[in-house]
């Protein structure tokens, strides 16, 4: 007996142990691989006998310590068929401490050396400690030793792959190499590799072998391959290794293999032999030599390490650990120079330490034929093998997740397990997610029947306490020796030998693959009962794929929120419910908080990494309804951008997406992705934009993208840009193209295309009949190439527009209107059809800048133009054509037929080549324009644009501004643009040339800057307005001798770059504009003496009207204004006189001022900080009403009298504004005495003087004395406002607004005998004037009046913090009786409305009433006062109060006084708080208020109780006419309460319920309960989920109430049945006004229900957001068409495409129109602009977010101005460029009332905006609305 045998003490219970595993050696093999990973069995035993070999074995195992013996004996009685009786011995003997000896020491001594370490392992020293070397043994021969060492352990290490060594069963056999794909760019090295940088090649696969590139001998070689988990990185380590131990990779003798998760236990720093000789393998003797031949021969030396991004950094990234700095030398050939290292690593964030020269592969798992090849390995020999390739090719979920080799190995094992017990088909049934995967591996990995739940779970913990500490090795003391045996019998554990240095090593665990580990950490989750909601929901998060790994955490956790998804589906539960032993209501409550967490992140903005794992945790789910929150939640446009995807990525959102309904764009930019990525999208029809940027994209890319495109039957724009793909890829797009003859707009750019490559794409443009743009930028083109596509460009009929400019090259095509059955005829029948449209009207623009075009190339064109269509616009600009090729072009502009625009600039054009272009287009008689600068290399001909404009002579402008000193005598006399500037004219010869302007005809302009005019010669000018009939603008700039005529202005003139408008309703705007446009005169930088004005206004006196003077100088003397502002009455045309930037003396407001009545046609007079005045005139036809400002002119109480007694002569002064000047408050007390004097009928602004609460007391003093003052309002904090409004006759009621007034003590008093003295006064809000309550009380008790009415609100800090009982308290101390009192805590506010004198009430009637009250005694008596003082009150308004603060108290006193109010009329209690018992008291006060008419209860959150007991006060309130519940959650107790009350309620006008949770069954009680409410006026039940039946059953009941007005069902359920039922009930409601029923999906059959009859004083129609189409709004139009009612109508985010809404007849009280969203064109706007013109009360437009352009917005400028009551038009998210904006700023400059047009998010650029902005402050680009105030005065 063996000594281990004889020490047991149990010869027997040995002796059964050795006989039970001689019989299956096998297993017993691999168990000892497993426990024992580092020792070679020895080959040597095969020759002992069976028993003594498993001995030996047994002892290896003894030896180990009492953890791994345990976990042994464990597996014996787990996985053999072991008797129960000796099991039981076994695990008690030795499966447990007890009953293990340790004899390690003993045997150690007994066992001599060979057979403790018999083999190729040898107990390792350090390499200092080699031993003496033997002089006969070489180097070479110690190192072949070595090397043949290393090879024949790698033998045994890959010999005995059997099963149980803790792989599968039959995975050892099957191996298929992945995908490898090359990388091209190289890493950037002091920042690190962001793997999005990466670009791969596409089409080329990497083989093994090709993974070393022999031929470079220099420099350090460095491989990295990267690869998402479960891609196969570390199999393809081993494999590397296997196959160097079998003979290939020839090229290197020495392999070694290191894996990041064991080198991270080392702490100390190593130096490369200790690396290789203590923690790898040990040489027999003389570590040097062996290490000297390494170093000599390091070209043949591979080392191999595993896991990078594994590596930590403890010390930082700048201070990497000890092995990661041995890692980085050997990187950068500073260690073994010239060796070759490989690291595989998941993308991401990788060490700096890398080389910037670094070769990158990327492993990208397994295509279709892989899947296949490893199926068929699998599966080899089995009568399943044909059915589980069935299955695969069938199911394209599970195909995709076998993109993945970790997870095709588990589907391969699951379908090996489901085959042989299920039908064809069911067995993919039950794997369609990667969870299900591995939930049916753990059943297929469990014993028939029987499920280890316990040790499940408990495996689950260790796995997630890995995951929480990123620790991935453990230890025997890390697991119970059970659940080492567990993990190793199923196959979920595997083992391996951890060294850390010489002679320290031990055996150490890991999961099979992370993966895995994460799903049982996720089982574990899911399953336990230790864990709760809370915790578990803090694990499903989203993890962003560029986060930089931290230096203490590894990512361990990527898949864990997957499957906790994953585990969260309902077919999960089962399973779960198993493990967890028949919980199932706490696993339901877990899989309900995932599910609730993923729904959250759902609706969140998410970067395009987390939207990938957001998609896969959802399709995990199995759940449609998250899933269709998901897809729905996904922005429009989805951006992916510099991060790997893999297929199952693609397939994973393609998935979500079908659950979409909206479509949507899908960005992929600088995504390394697969090759047969794009088979992923196939069939998915939501993608409408689709664009791929990466130089990964090759052929095979293409080719796959090819298959797919067809099958994408929404795709619209389509983009591959900076790809490699060649002619072979092309040839699969241009194919795939016709197949897909939706699209729009396809973009090529920047793919390095060839010229033919190029020419074979642009031969598919008559395939596409919906093509609007080709983009083939950036692909190095030739001339001749270029050539050959303006020929496609001239022969297609649909291309509008060819611009190729350098690296430009863009198709713009025009595509013939067509239907849907059109496109889906042949295309052979649709190409012909669009060349027959485009025939009757084609129209091309061709631009070719900057292409080095020479003189042939010129005469080919012209050549091939001649042929074409016509030209609306040829560009040739910045070419190589020379004079030559400009007088070529010039001489074939009348063949060409252009119509717009020809462009030569910057072609190299000499003077001597001006003379012959002028020549060559003489006899062009559709010449309209010509630009010739050779300063500016400018030459560009403008033609006449339409037939009509070709008929008679042209008029022609020449603009030669470099030619001044001889002008040609080819140019014609009729030029309409004539510029003189830079030349010596001087006066006379100004004075000849405005002798000859009658006889040139009309000009557009004429520049006359810069000739040494005198202003003389300069004033002389302006009587060129008398003469010249088309000038309508002089702007003069004497000191900088800017002299410029011009006629009515244009987008030309301001916009430098723009262009006329080129459709009719800018022509016709532009010839309404010249009709109504003012002359101006512009004259700045002039000394303006009174000769020289005298001189001016007599001049000006035959000029034509209306007329615009403009002055502007230094300063403007008192006689020199005197003398302007005298011959004012001799020009009766002048419209404005404007002094801008021109300084002027404290006088100049008196003078302006008695201007007033000096010349009666001057109707306002505005004067700014003396130095801006502006004069208007109003012609004969305009109302009276004199306007005036002298707004910051230093006035002082000194010039109060004098401007005062100026401003008296003045008959009809409407406004009067002298604000910021220095009044103070003497100077205002001395205004307002003057007042009564100063006839004002409009409006005093005295704000910014400098005054205080004195003025503000003085004011309430003197209004007795102003009977025509109807309101006045003063704010003394930083507003500092005081302004009086007056009307024309004496008014009773007045109005007066204090604010911040910051009263004292002793003003109170005043206040109150100012008040009481001012007996026409009826309202007076105080605004935070720090009255405390005590003033307050006292004011109110002070102020009295004989008789009337007195209103007082009050609104200060401390209202909403003194409470209900307070303010009433302060209401009581009121002189008068309190009528209303409304409370507003949040908003600190208290109303009070008084009547006087106050009616005294019987004292025995109020003793009566306090009989009721159960108060204490300070409350009895506040009581008391309160019924004295609220005796007369009918309105109690209490809104955001809290009556819960007091214990009641509040809602108590409440109770009280209702019980005593006859009188009160309404009761408001609104967003408050009230407790139940609160509630209880104010259902009783109110149960007694018989005489209530109106109910107010809305925005509360009463609890059920508080609810019912309201409700129940409803009983017997008869007389109620209005009541309003909106916001109370009524349950279906409360409801039936409510409902019985309503039935009673035959008074009842409005009821409103929004918000309430009604639903079908609530509407139908609530609807029988309304059959007696037969004066019901108002319903609204919006906002309550009501469908169709509850509408079905209201929609009975609305006939019978005769005296409905109007109706809110906005926002319920309601389909097209209930809306047709609804529609044909409303029809009778014959005196309906306002209809709402938005936001229901109502359809077109609702709308033509609606439309057959409309009720006749129909007012208000809200459709917004209701699933309209063009019929159904049309036909609603049509019947609001002339409705004499009509004022509100809304039809916003309804589908108007192609439908022209407009309408005929007058619609006379129309106020606003709501449009927003409905896809509105140009095409549809022009019919409804001109309908905006039969709408004369129209006050708010609103287009926002449709697809209005330029024409539209010239459409609507052209009817701004007769449209004077609109105030507000909304063109926000529009495509109106800067020519409509402008056009907008011309048609509110005719004279409108509009405060604000919005034009944010269209395209216009920011500097034009502000320049608009500033011309016209009423356009608004701003995101915010900031509408401007009304212009002052107007």
């Amino acid at each position: 007996m063996d000594p281990v045998g004889l020490q047991l003490g149990n010869k027997n219970l040995w002796s059964c142990l050795v006989r039970l595993l001689t019989k299956d050696p096998e297993w017993l093999n691999a168990k000892m691989k497993f426990f024992l990973p580092n020792m070679d069995l020895d080959s040597r035993n095969e020759t002992l006998d069976p028993e003594q070999r498993v001995i030996l074995q047994l002892n290896k195992l003894h030896v180990q310590g009492s953890a791994t013996w345990q976990s042994f004996i464990h597996c014996v009685c787990m996985q053999l068929e072991v008797p129960l009786d000796l099991e039981v011995l076994l695990l008690s003997t030795f499966g447990s401490d007890d009953g293990f000896t340790s004899q390690l020491g003993a045997e150690e001594k007994s066992q001599p050396e060979s057979q403790l370490h018999h083999g190729l392992k040898r107990p390792h020293q350090s390499c200092g400690s080699s031993p003496r070397r033997k002089q006969c043994r070489t180097q070479l021969e110690l190192a072949k030793k070595y090397l043949q060492l290393l090879r024949t352990s790698a033998q045994q290490r890959y010999r005995s792959r059997i099963p149980g060594s803790g792989q599968p069963h039959a995975f050892h056999q099957v191996y298929v190499p992945p995908i490898l794909r090359r990388a091209t760019a190289s890493l950037d090295t002091p920042e690190g590799a962001m793997m999005g940088d990466l670009k791969v090649e596409d089409g080329t696969d990497v083989s093994i072998s090709d993974l070393f590139n022999t031929r470079v001998n220099k420099g350090p070689r460095v491989t990295v391959l990267l690869g998402k988990a479960g891609m196969g990185k570390t199999t393809l380590a081993h494999r590397l290794c296997q196959k160097w131990a079998e003979g290939h990779l020839d090229c290197f003798q020495a392999l070694f293999l290191f894996e990041f998760r064991q080198l991270n236990l080392i702490t100390r720093f190593l130096t490369l032999s200790q690396l290789l000789f203590d923690l790898y393998l040990s040489p027999e003797s003389d570590h040097d030599a062996v290490f000297q031949y390494l170093e000599k021969n390091a070209d043949q030396v591979l080392l191999i390490f595993d896991g990078l991004d594994e590596a930590l950094q403890p010390r930082g990234p700048d201070s990497p650990g000890p092995v990661l700095t041995l890692f980085s030398r050997l990187c950068h050939g500073t260690l073994l120079p010239g060796c070759r290292v490989m690291a595989t690593s998941r993308p991401g964030k990788l060490p700096a330490c890398l080389p910037a020269e670094a070769a990158m592969v990327h492993m990208l798992g397994f295509d279709g034929p892989r899947v296949e090849e490893y199926v068929n390995h699998f599966f080899s020999a089995q009568p399943s093998r044909e059915g589980a390739l069935v299955e695969l090719q069938t199911n394209g979920r599970l195909r995709s997740l076998c993109a993945v080799p970790a997870l095709c190995q588990v589907a391969c094992l699951c379908l090996h397990h489901l085959l042989p017990d299920h039908a064809p088909g069911q067995s993919v049934a039950l794997l369609p997610t990667m969870t299900q995967l591995y939930v049916q591996m753990v059943r297929a990995l469990s014993p028939p029947g029987r499920l280890p739940t316990t040790s499940l779970l408990d495996l689950g913990e260790v796995a997630l306490r890995g995951l929480e500490t990123g620790k991935v090795i453990f230890y025997a003391e890390d697991i119970a020796p059970p659940l080492i045996a567990f993990g190793a019998t199923h196959s979920l554990l595997t083992s391996f030998c951890v060294r850390t240095g010489p002679g320290h090593q031990e055996t150490g665990y890991a999961f099979t693959h992370l993966s895995l580990q994460e799903f049982l950490a996720a089982l574990h989750l899911m399953a336990s009962p230790k864990v709760n909601k809370d915790t578990l929901t803090q694990y499903v998060t989203l993890h962003s794929r560029w986060v930089q790994r931290t230096k203490a955490r590894l990512g361990l956790s990527d898949h864990l929120p997957t499957f906790l998804a994953g585990l969260a589906s309902c077919t999960c539960r089962p399973f779960l419910s198993h493990l967890a032993q028949g919980s199932e209501d706490c696993v339901g409550a877990k899989q309900a908080a995932v599910v609730q967490v993923l729904k959250k992140l759902a609706t969140r903005k998410l970067t395009g990494p987390k939207v990938v794992q957001l998609c896969h945790c959802v399709d995990e789910t199995q759940e449609p309804e998250l899933a269709s929150l998901t897809a729905q939640s996904l922005p429009y446009q989805l951006p992916f951008h510099n991060f790997q995807l893999t297929c199952t990525d693609l397939a994973t959102l393609t998935n979500i997406l079908e659950h979409r309904e909206a479509p949507i764009h899908l960005d992929f930019d600088g995504c390394p992705l697969e090759p047969h990525c794009p088979e992923a999208l196939v069939g998915c029809r939501q993608i409408e934009n689709l664009s791929f940027k990466s130089r990964k994209c090759g052929d095979a890319f293409a080719e796959a993208l090819s298959r797919s495109l067809p099958t994408m039957g929404r795709l619209q724009m389509l983009g591959l840009a900076g790809s490699k793909i060649t002619a072979r890829g092309i040839s699969h797009l241009v194919k795939a193209l016709p197949l897909c003859p939706q699209l729009e707009e396809v973009s090529f750019r920047d793919n390095q295309l060839s010229d033919q490559v190029v020419l074979n794409i642009v031969e598919v443009l008559p395939h596409l009949p919906r093509l609007r743009k080709l983009d083939l930028s950036s692909n190095s083109i030739c001339v001749s190439t270029l050539l050959c596509l303006a020929r496609v460009a001239v022969t297609c009929p649909t291309v509008k527009m060819l611009q190729a400019r350098e690296a430009d090259l863009i198709f713009l095509l025009s595509p013939p209107t067509e239907t849907t059955a059109e496109l889906q005829r042949s295309p052979d029948l649709q190409e012909s059809d669009s060349q027959r449209k485009g025939a009757q009207s084609r129209s091309l623009t061709l631009r070719l800048q900057k292409c080095q075009l020479q003189v042939h190339d010129a005469e080919a064109l012209i050549a091939l133009l001649q042929e074409g269509p016509q030209l609306e616009e040829v560009d040739l600009s910045g070419n190589q054509l020379e004079d030559e090729g400009c007088r070529l072009m010039a001489e074939a502009a009348s063949q060409l037929r252009i119509a717009r625009k020809l462009d030569l600039s910057d072609n190299g054009l000499s003077v001597t080549g001006v003379h012959c272009v002028l020549r060559a287009v003489s006899a062009c008689w559709t010449l309209a324009e010509l630009h010739i600068s050779l300063q500016h290399k400018t030459v560009v001909f403008m033609f006449a644009q339409g037939p009509e404009e070709q008929e008679g002579p042209q008029e022609r402008a020449a603009f030669l501004d470099s030619l001044m000193l001889q002008m040609p005598s080819e140019l014609p006399l009729s030029s309409r643009r004539m510029s003189f500037s830079g030349n010596a004219l001087g006066d006379e010869g100004a004075a000849r040339l405005a002798q000859l302007l009658p006889g040139l005809g009309a000009l557009q302009s004429l520049n006359l800057s810069e000739n040494g005019l005198s202003l003389d010669a300069v004033l002389g000018l302006a009587r060129c307005f008398s003469t010249l009939q088309w000038l309508f603008h002089l702007d003069i700039s004497f000191e900088s001798q800017h002299i410029l005529l011009r006629g009515d202005k244009t987008g030309r003139d301001i916009w430098a770059t723009g262009s006329l408008p080129d459709f009719p309703a800018g022509a016709e705007f532009l010839g309404f504009r010249q009709r109504c446009i003012p002359r101006s005169l512009c004259l700045s930088e002039c000394p303006l003496e009174p000769p020289s004005l005298t001189r001016l206004c007599a001049t000006l006196k035959d000029c034509p009207g209306p007329l615009e003077l403009q002055l502007s100088c230094v300063f403007l003397s008192d006689q020199s204004l005197e003398t302007l502002l005298d011959c004012l009455p001799q020009l009766p045309q002048l419209s404005l006189l404007q002094l801008s930037q021109t300084g002027l003396s404290p006088k100049s407001p008196f003078l302006l001022a008695n201007t007033l009545s000096l010349c009666p046609r001057v109707k306002k007079v505005d004067l700014r900080s003396l130095h801006h005045a502006t004069l208007h005139f109003r012609s004969n036809e305009e109302q009276e009403g004199v306007c005036c400002g002298f707004t910051g002119c230093s006035l002082s109480q000194e010039h109060v009298e004098s401007l005062c007694w100026l401003l008296s002569k003045c008959k009809d002064l409407s406004q009067v504004d002298l604000s910021a000047n220095l009044l103070g408050d003497s100077g205002l007390r001395c205004l307002l005495e003057c007042l009564p004097k100063v006839p004002i009928s409009g409006s005093l602004d005295l704000s910014h003087n400098s005054v205080s609460q004195e003025s503000a007391l003085y004011l309430v003093e003197t209004l007795p004395s102003c009977p025509r003052v109807r309101e006045a309002s003063v704010n003394l904090g930083s507003e500092q406002s005081f302004r009086i409004h007056f009307s024309r006759e004496d008014q009773a009621g007045k109005t007066l607004r204090l604010s911040e007034c910051s009263f004292r003590p002793e003003h109170v008093s005043r206040l109150a005998t100012g008040l009481s003295q001012s007996l026409q006064l009826t309202e007076l809000t105080l605004t935070q004037c720090c009255l405390g309550q005590k003033q307050l009380a006292i004011l109110l008790s002070l102020m009295g009046r004989p008789a009337g009415l007195f209103n007082l609100r009050v609104q200060e800090p401390w209202a909403d913090r003194a409470g209900v009982l307070s303010l009433l308290e302060v209401c009581a101390q009121a002189s008068g009786s309190v009528t209303e009192i409304s409370i507003s805590e949040t908003q600190q506010q208290l109303c009070v409305q008084l009547e006087f004198p106050r009616q005294e009430e019987n004292p025995e009637a109020v003793a009566l009433r306090l009989a009721h009250c159960d108060l204490g005694t300070h409350h009895s008596l506040l009581v008391g006062q309160l019924i004295e003082t609220c005796a007369r009150l009918q309105q109690l308004s209490l809104s955001q109060v809290n009556l819960c603060e007091d214990d009641d108290a509040s809602s108590l006193l409440l109770q009280s006084l209702l019980l005593s109010l006859s009188e009160l009329k309404t009761f408001r209690l609104t967003s408050s708080c009230v407790s139940t018992e609160g509630l209880a008291h104010l259902a009783s006060g109110l149960g007694h208020c018989h005489h209530l008419e109106e109910l107010d209860l809305s925005n509360n959150q009463f609890d059920e109780e508080g609810t019912k007991a309201l409700m129940r006060a409803l009983e017997g309130k008869w007389m109620l006419k209005r009541l309003d519940l909106s916001h109370l959650l009524l349950s279906s107790s409360t409801l039936a309460l409510l409902t019985h009350g309503l039935s009673h309620m035959t008074c009842l006008q409005s009821l409103r319920l929004n918000r309430n949770s009604i639903g079908d069954v609530g509407c139908c009680h609530l609807s029988e309960a309304l059959r007696a409410a037969t004066s019901l006026e108002e319903l609204d039940l919006s906002h309550n989920r009501i469908g169709d039946a509850g509408v079905q059953h209201l929609a009975t009941v609305l006939p019978g109430l005769p005296e409905l007005r109007k109706i809110d069902l906005s926002v319920n359920s309601i389909s097209p049945a209930g809306g047709v039922q609804l529609a044909e009930s409303l029809v009778l409601c014959r005196r309906l006004e306002e209809l709402m029923l938005g936001c229901n999906a109502l359809g077109d059959p609702t709308a033509l229900g609606l439309a057959q009859e409309l009720p006749q004083h129909l007012r208000v129609l809200h459709l917004p957001f209701s699933h309209l189409g063009p019929g159904g709004a049309l036909s609603l139009a049509q019947a609001l068409d002339g409705s004499p009612s009509l004022e509100e109508i809304s039809l916003a985010e309804n589908n108007l495409a192609g439908g022209v809404l407009r309408f005929c007849k007058e619609l006379p009280l129309l106020r606003q129109i709501d449009l927003v969203s409905c896809k509105i064109d140009n095409q549809t706007a022009k019919l409804l602009t001109s309908s905006f013109t039969s709408c004369p009360a129209l006050e708010v437009i609103l287009l926002s977010w449709n697809l209005l352009g330029d024409e539209a917005a010239a459409e609507l400028a052209q009817v701004l101005p007769q449209m004077g009551r609109l105030k507000r038009v909304d063109l926000e998210k529009n495509q109106i460029t800067a020519l409509g904006a402008w056009l907008l700023a011309e048609g509110l400059a005719q004279g409108s009332s509009i405060q604000v047009i919005r034009l944010w998010n269209n395209p216009i650029p920011c500097d034009v905006a502000q320049r608009l902005k500033s011309q016209e402050p009423r356009l608004d680009f701003a995101f915010f609305d900031n509408q401007p105030q009304a212009p002052w005065g107007t």
